[in-house]
Protein backbone atom coordinates (compact mmCIF):
# COMPACT_ATOMS: atom_id res chain seq x y z
CA UNK A 1 0.00 0.00 0.00
CA UNK A 2 1.36 3.50 -1.13
CA UNK A 3 0.26 6.59 1.08
CA UNK A 4 -2.04 9.07 -1.01
CA UNK A 5 -0.55 11.15 -3.57
CA UNK A 6 2.06 9.32 -4.36
CA UNK A 7 1.84 6.81 -7.51
CA UNK A 8 4.23 2.97 -7.07
CA UNK A 9 7.85 3.19 -8.47
CA UNK A 10 8.26 6.97 -7.75
CA UNK A 11 9.81 8.31 -4.53
CA UNK A 12 7.94 9.99 -2.53
CA UNK A 13 10.31 13.56 -2.82
CA UNK A 14 12.49 13.77 -5.71
CA UNK A 15 16.13 14.01 -4.91
CA UNK A 16 17.54 18.09 -5.48
CA UNK A 17 18.70 18.63 -9.46
CA UNK A 18 21.13 21.32 -10.30
CA UNK A 19 18.97 24.19 -11.56
CA UNK A 20 18.95 25.03 -15.30
CA UNK A 21 18.69 27.81 -17.51
CA UNK A 22 15.86 28.30 -19.77
CA UNK A 23 17.52 26.60 -22.91
CA UNK A 24 18.36 23.35 -20.17
CA UNK A 25 21.95 24.11 -20.10
CA UNK A 26 23.00 24.11 -16.12
CA UNK A 27 22.97 27.35 -14.53
CA UNK A 28 26.22 29.74 -14.40
CA UNK A 29 28.36 28.87 -10.93
CA UNK A 30 27.91 31.71 -8.77
CA UNK A 31 30.34 34.59 -9.11
CA UNK A 32 30.51 33.81 -13.07
CA UNK A 33 28.80 37.10 -13.98
CA UNK A 34 32.05 39.15 -12.63
CA UNK A 35 34.50 36.97 -15.26
CA UNK A 36 31.72 37.34 -17.85
CA UNK A 37 31.74 39.62 -20.85
CA UNK A 38 28.65 41.55 -19.60
CA UNK A 39 30.96 42.59 -16.71
CA UNK A 40 33.68 43.93 -18.62
CA UNK A 41 33.03 47.77 -18.89
CA UNK A 42 32.32 47.07 -14.74
CA UNK A 43 35.80 45.76 -14.21
CA UNK A 44 37.07 48.48 -16.46
CA UNK A 45 35.39 51.29 -15.44
CA UNK A 46 36.91 50.11 -11.97
CA UNK A 47 40.07 50.13 -12.76
CA UNK A 48 39.96 53.55 -14.70
CA UNK A 49 38.91 54.55 -11.42
CA UNK A 50 42.05 52.34 -9.78
CA UNK A 51 44.20 54.70 -12.28
CA UNK A 52 42.75 57.97 -11.39
CA UNK A 53 43.31 57.61 -7.34
CA UNK A 54 47.08 56.37 -8.25
CA UNK A 55 47.84 59.74 -10.57
CA UNK A 56 46.39 61.15 -7.74
CA UNK A 57 49.33 59.23 -5.30
CA UNK A 58 51.20 60.40 -7.34
CA UNK A 59 50.39 63.97 -7.17
CA UNK A 60 50.36 63.94 -3.61
CA UNK A 61 54.16 62.46 -3.23
CA UNK A 62 55.24 64.48 -5.61
CA UNK A 63 53.75 68.26 -4.91
CA UNK A 64 53.10 67.52 -0.77
CA UNK A 65 52.60 70.73 -0.39
CA UNK A 66 50.12 71.62 -2.93
CA UNK A 67 47.92 68.96 -2.04
CA UNK A 68 48.20 69.14 1.18
CA UNK A 69 45.81 71.90 1.36
CA UNK A 70 42.28 71.59 0.81
CA UNK A 71 41.13 74.50 -0.82
CA UNK A 72 44.05 74.41 -3.75
CA UNK A 73 42.84 70.42 -3.82
CA UNK A 74 39.18 71.55 -4.63
CA UNK A 75 40.03 73.79 -6.88
CA UNK A 76 42.39 72.25 -9.20
CA UNK A 77 39.88 68.98 -9.24
CA UNK A 78 37.29 71.72 -10.41
CA UNK A 79 40.27 72.95 -13.03
CA UNK A 80 40.67 69.36 -13.89
CA UNK A 81 36.63 69.01 -14.66
CA UNK A 82 37.00 72.19 -16.57
CA UNK A 83 39.56 71.19 -18.99
CA UNK A 84 38.30 68.21 -19.55
CA UNK A 85 34.85 69.50 -20.21
CA UNK A 86 35.04 70.53 -24.24
CA UNK A 87 37.03 67.53 -24.99
CA UNK A 88 34.75 65.05 -23.25
CA UNK A 89 31.75 66.71 -25.10
CA UNK A 90 33.31 65.58 -27.99
CA UNK A 91 33.98 62.32 -26.87
CA UNK A 92 30.32 61.56 -26.07
CA UNK A 93 29.75 61.75 -29.98
CA UNK A 94 33.08 59.92 -31.04
CA UNK A 95 32.00 57.15 -29.03
CA UNK A 96 28.32 57.12 -30.99
CA UNK A 97 30.45 57.27 -34.15
CA UNK A 98 33.25 54.52 -33.15
CA UNK A 99 30.41 51.72 -31.84
CA UNK A 100 28.65 52.21 -34.79
CA UNK A 101 31.43 51.03 -36.38
CA UNK A 102 32.85 54.31 -38.17
CA UNK A 103 35.40 57.13 -37.00
CA UNK A 104 35.78 60.75 -36.94
CA UNK A 105 39.09 62.43 -37.67
CA UNK A 106 36.84 66.08 -38.53
CA UNK A 107 36.08 66.73 -34.60
CA UNK A 108 38.90 69.44 -34.15
CA UNK A 109 37.97 71.02 -36.95
CA UNK A 110 34.23 71.30 -37.07
CA UNK A 111 34.89 72.72 -33.80
CA UNK A 112 37.26 75.45 -35.56
CA UNK A 113 34.81 76.03 -38.19
CA UNK A 114 31.46 76.18 -35.97
CA UNK A 115 33.86 78.55 -33.28
CA UNK A 116 34.95 80.93 -35.90
CA UNK A 117 31.64 81.51 -38.10
CA UNK A 118 30.07 81.48 -34.85
CA UNK A 119 32.31 84.61 -33.95
CA UNK A 120 32.39 86.81 -37.16
CA UNK A 121 30.29 90.13 -36.53
CA UNK A 122 27.64 89.53 -38.40
CA UNK A 123 26.92 85.94 -36.28
CA UNK A 124 27.89 88.26 -32.87
CA UNK A 125 24.87 91.24 -33.68
CA UNK A 126 22.33 88.30 -33.20
CA UNK A 127 23.27 87.51 -29.48
CA UNK A 128 24.31 85.14 -27.85
CA UNK A 129 21.41 83.06 -28.95
CA UNK A 130 22.44 83.80 -32.59
CA UNK A 131 25.98 82.39 -31.58
CA UNK A 132 25.25 79.16 -30.22
CA UNK A 133 22.31 78.18 -33.19
CA UNK A 134 24.79 78.97 -34.70
CA UNK A 135 27.62 76.86 -33.59
CA UNK A 136 25.26 73.81 -33.56
CA UNK A 137 24.22 74.46 -36.82
CA UNK A 138 27.21 74.21 -38.80
CA UNK A 139 28.47 71.13 -36.14
CA UNK A 140 25.42 69.55 -37.56
CA UNK A 141 25.54 70.06 -41.03
CA UNK A 142 29.24 69.49 -41.19
CA UNK A 143 28.16 65.78 -39.62
CA UNK A 144 25.69 65.28 -42.39
CA UNK A 145 28.50 65.93 -45.00
CA UNK A 146 30.31 63.58 -43.49
CA UNK A 147 27.62 61.03 -42.89
CA UNK A 148 26.27 61.66 -46.70
CA UNK A 149 29.75 60.79 -47.76
CA UNK A 150 29.98 57.79 -45.66
CA UNK A 151 26.47 56.14 -45.97
CA UNK A 152 25.30 57.02 -49.55
CA UNK A 153 28.83 57.84 -51.12
CA UNK A 154 30.53 54.74 -50.01
CA UNK A 155 33.27 56.34 -49.05
CA UNK A 156 35.83 54.61 -46.03
CA UNK A 157 34.94 56.88 -42.98
CA UNK A 158 39.16 57.30 -42.16
CA UNK A 159 39.45 59.06 -45.53
CA UNK A 160 35.95 61.21 -45.81
CA UNK A 161 36.49 62.60 -42.64
CA UNK A 162 40.47 63.34 -43.07
CA UNK A 163 39.49 64.61 -46.43
CA UNK A 164 36.91 67.01 -43.97
CA UNK A 165 39.27 67.89 -41.23
CA UNK A 166 41.32 69.40 -43.88
CA UNK A 167 38.51 71.12 -46.01
CA UNK A 168 36.97 72.32 -43.04
CA UNK A 169 40.79 73.80 -41.38
CA UNK A 170 40.71 75.67 -44.48
CA UNK A 171 37.32 77.03 -44.41
CA UNK A 172 37.83 77.96 -41.28
CA UNK A 173 40.96 80.04 -42.50
CA UNK A 174 39.41 81.45 -44.87
CA UNK A 175 36.33 82.67 -42.87
CA UNK A 176 38.78 84.20 -40.11
CA UNK A 177 41.12 85.44 -42.58
CA UNK A 178 43.84 83.46 -40.34
CA UNK A 179 42.96 86.11 -38.02
CA UNK A 180 41.89 85.20 -34.05
CA UNK A 181 38.09 86.52 -33.70
CA UNK A 182 37.48 88.01 -30.39
CA UNK A 183 33.95 87.15 -28.96
CA UNK A 184 32.20 90.48 -27.45
CA UNK A 185 29.23 89.16 -25.58
CA UNK A 186 29.63 88.95 -22.60
CA UNK A 187 26.89 85.87 -22.43
CA UNK A 188 29.18 83.84 -23.95
CA UNK A 189 32.03 84.75 -22.46
CA UNK A 190 30.49 84.08 -18.56
CA UNK A 191 29.61 80.74 -19.55
CA UNK A 192 33.19 79.83 -18.01
CA UNK A 193 33.19 81.54 -15.22
CA UNK A 194 29.72 80.86 -14.09
CA UNK A 195 28.73 78.34 -11.39
CA UNK A 196 25.75 77.13 -10.44
CA UNK A 197 25.41 75.69 -6.87
CA UNK A 198 29.44 76.09 -6.43
CA UNK A 199 30.18 74.17 -9.45
CA UNK A 200 31.52 75.52 -13.04
CA UNK A 201 28.54 75.68 -15.78
CA UNK A 202 31.02 73.94 -17.86
CA UNK A 203 31.12 71.01 -15.72
CA UNK A 204 27.65 71.23 -15.49
CA UNK A 205 27.01 70.95 -19.71
CA UNK A 206 29.80 68.19 -19.65
CA UNK A 207 27.18 66.11 -17.60
CA UNK A 208 24.30 67.00 -19.12
CA UNK A 209 25.67 65.79 -22.15
CA UNK A 210 27.13 62.52 -20.56
CA UNK A 211 23.61 61.67 -19.13
CA UNK A 212 21.79 62.70 -22.31
CA UNK A 213 24.81 60.03 -24.18
CA UNK A 214 24.17 57.96 -21.38
CA UNK A 215 20.11 57.12 -22.07
CA UNK A 216 20.27 57.52 -25.30
CA UNK A 217 22.75 54.26 -26.11
CA UNK A 218 21.59 52.69 -23.09
CA UNK A 219 17.63 53.10 -23.09
CA UNK A 220 16.79 53.76 -26.62
CA UNK A 221 16.07 52.25 -29.71
CA UNK A 222 18.87 54.29 -31.33
CA UNK A 223 21.49 53.20 -29.14
CA UNK A 224 20.78 49.44 -29.46
CA UNK A 225 20.85 50.06 -33.30
CA UNK A 226 23.71 51.45 -32.41
CA UNK A 227 25.44 48.77 -31.04
CA UNK A 228 23.63 46.35 -33.48
CA UNK A 229 25.07 48.72 -37.03
CA UNK A 230 28.52 48.69 -35.38
CA UNK A 231 28.54 44.90 -34.39
CA UNK A 232 27.10 43.23 -37.72
CA UNK A 233 25.73 45.99 -40.32
CA UNK A 234 24.66 43.18 -42.70
CA UNK A 235 22.60 41.75 -40.15
CA UNK A 236 20.98 44.77 -39.19
CA UNK A 237 20.33 45.84 -42.81
CA UNK A 238 18.53 42.15 -43.24
CA UNK A 239 16.81 42.83 -39.67
CA UNK A 240 14.92 45.57 -41.63
CA UNK A 241 16.88 48.90 -40.01
CA UNK A 242 18.17 51.79 -42.48
CA UNK A 243 21.76 51.17 -41.55
CA UNK A 244 22.67 54.15 -44.52
CA UNK A 245 20.79 56.82 -42.42
CA UNK A 246 21.55 55.62 -39.39
CA UNK A 247 25.06 56.20 -39.99
CA UNK A 248 24.27 59.63 -41.18
CA UNK A 249 22.56 60.34 -38.17
CA UNK A 250 25.51 59.13 -36.15
CA UNK A 251 28.01 61.52 -37.53
CA UNK A 252 24.83 64.73 -37.27
CA UNK A 253 25.27 63.47 -33.59
CA UNK A 254 29.20 63.86 -33.44
CA UNK A 255 29.00 67.59 -35.39
CA UNK A 256 26.07 68.41 -32.47
CA UNK A 257 28.46 67.52 -29.83
CA UNK A 258 31.42 69.74 -31.88
CA UNK A 259 28.86 72.52 -31.85
CA UNK A 260 28.58 73.11 -28.55
CA UNK A 261 32.13 71.99 -27.83
CA UNK A 262 32.61 75.40 -30.15
CA UNK A 263 31.05 77.10 -27.58
CA UNK A 264 32.32 75.97 -24.38
CA UNK A 265 35.87 76.81 -25.94
CA UNK A 266 35.32 80.12 -27.11
CA UNK A 267 33.58 81.53 -23.58
CA UNK A 268 37.06 79.69 -22.40
CA UNK A 269 39.18 81.83 -24.71
CA UNK A 270 36.82 84.58 -25.40
CA UNK A 271 37.81 84.45 -29.20
CA UNK A 272 37.90 81.52 -32.13
CA UNK A 273 40.24 80.66 -34.52
CA UNK A 274 41.09 78.11 -37.08
CA UNK A 275 43.68 76.63 -35.26
CA UNK A 276 41.44 75.61 -32.19
CA UNK A 277 40.60 72.49 -31.00
CA UNK A 278 44.01 71.16 -32.68
CA UNK A 279 44.33 67.23 -32.24
CA UNK A 280 41.14 66.99 -30.58
CA UNK A 281 39.88 63.89 -32.59
CA UNK A 282 42.96 62.08 -31.39
CA UNK A 283 42.13 63.17 -27.83
CA UNK A 284 38.76 62.16 -28.53
CA UNK A 285 39.64 58.56 -29.87
CA UNK A 286 42.17 58.03 -27.33
CA UNK A 287 39.91 58.40 -24.27
CA UNK A 288 36.85 56.23 -25.94
CA UNK A 289 39.76 53.17 -26.75
CA UNK A 290 40.71 53.72 -23.08
CA UNK A 291 36.88 53.32 -21.81
CA UNK A 292 36.52 50.21 -23.42
CA UNK A 293 35.08 51.35 -26.77
CA UNK A 294 36.00 48.87 -29.53
CA UNK A 295 37.59 50.25 -32.75
CA UNK A 296 36.14 47.95 -34.76
CA UNK A 297 32.51 48.79 -33.76
CA UNK A 298 29.69 47.32 -31.78
CA UNK A 299 30.58 47.89 -27.89
CA UNK A 300 31.43 50.82 -25.80
CA UNK A 301 30.13 53.01 -22.90
CA UNK A 302 29.60 56.47 -21.79
CA UNK A 303 30.69 56.43 -18.88
CA UNK A 304 33.95 54.54 -19.66
CA UNK A 305 34.55 56.99 -21.97
CA UNK A 306 34.53 59.90 -19.50
CA UNK A 307 36.79 58.23 -17.06
CA UNK A 308 39.23 58.16 -20.02
CA UNK A 309 38.68 61.81 -20.58
CA UNK A 310 39.54 62.24 -17.14
CA UNK A 311 42.59 59.96 -16.99
CA UNK A 312 43.92 62.49 -19.68
CA UNK A 313 42.74 65.46 -18.08
CA UNK A 314 44.35 64.80 -14.29
CA UNK A 315 47.94 63.75 -16.36
CA UNK A 316 47.83 66.82 -17.99
CA UNK A 317 47.44 68.53 -14.92
CA UNK A 318 49.88 66.36 -12.82
CA UNK A 319 52.71 67.21 -15.57
CA UNK A 320 52.10 71.49 -15.33
CA UNK A 321 51.60 71.21 -11.54
CA UNK A 322 55.53 69.13 -11.80
CA UNK A 323 56.73 71.34 -14.64
CA UNK A 324 57.78 68.21 -17.22
CA UNK A 325 57.41 68.45 -20.80
CA UNK A 326 54.46 68.48 -23.49
CA UNK A 327 56.47 65.52 -25.20
CA UNK A 328 56.92 63.25 -22.46
CA UNK A 329 53.51 63.43 -21.54
CA UNK A 330 52.53 62.65 -24.76
CA UNK A 331 54.58 59.77 -24.56
CA UNK A 332 52.79 58.59 -21.25
CA UNK A 333 49.56 59.58 -23.43
CA UNK A 334 50.59 57.33 -26.26
CA UNK A 335 51.98 54.17 -23.84
CA UNK A 336 47.89 54.56 -22.00
CA UNK A 337 46.88 54.18 -25.40
CA UNK A 338 48.76 50.82 -26.62
CA UNK A 339 48.27 49.36 -22.88
CA UNK A 340 44.31 49.99 -23.26
CA UNK A 341 44.22 48.11 -26.45
CA UNK A 342 46.75 45.49 -25.67
CA UNK A 343 43.65 45.26 -22.57
CA UNK A 344 41.10 44.44 -25.59
CA UNK A 345 42.97 42.59 -26.82
CA UNK A 346 43.81 40.09 -23.83
CA UNK A 347 40.95 40.79 -21.96
CA UNK A 348 40.32 37.90 -18.41
CA UNK A 349 39.01 35.29 -20.26
CA UNK A 350 41.60 35.01 -22.81
CA UNK A 351 44.48 35.38 -20.65
CA UNK A 352 43.15 32.31 -18.36
CA UNK A 353 43.00 30.62 -21.61
CA UNK A 354 46.71 31.82 -22.29
CA UNK A 355 48.35 30.57 -19.12
CA UNK A 356 46.00 27.41 -19.59
CA UNK A 357 43.85 27.69 -16.99
CA UNK A 358 39.76 27.79 -16.64
CA UNK A 359 37.96 30.42 -15.14
CA UNK A 360 35.90 28.96 -11.98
Amino acid sequence: MTDQGTRPGVPAQSPPVEPKTVSGAPAPPRGSWWKSDGAEPVRRNIGLVGVLVILVIIGIVTRPELYGDATWFRNNTFTILQQASAIGVVTVGMTFVIIGGGIDLSVGAIIAIAGVWSTTLATQSYGAAGMIFTAIVVGVVVGLVNGVLISYGKLVPFIATLAMMVAARGLAAQISGKQTQVSANATINNIATTKILGIPLLVVILGVVVAAGWVLLNRTTFGRRTVAVGGNPEATRLAGINVKFHTLLLYALSGLCCGIAAIMLTAQATSAQAAMANLYELDAIAAAIIGGTLLSGGRGTIVGALFGVLVFSTITNLFAINNLSTEAQNMVKGGIIVAAVLVQQFRYRSLTHLLGRTPN
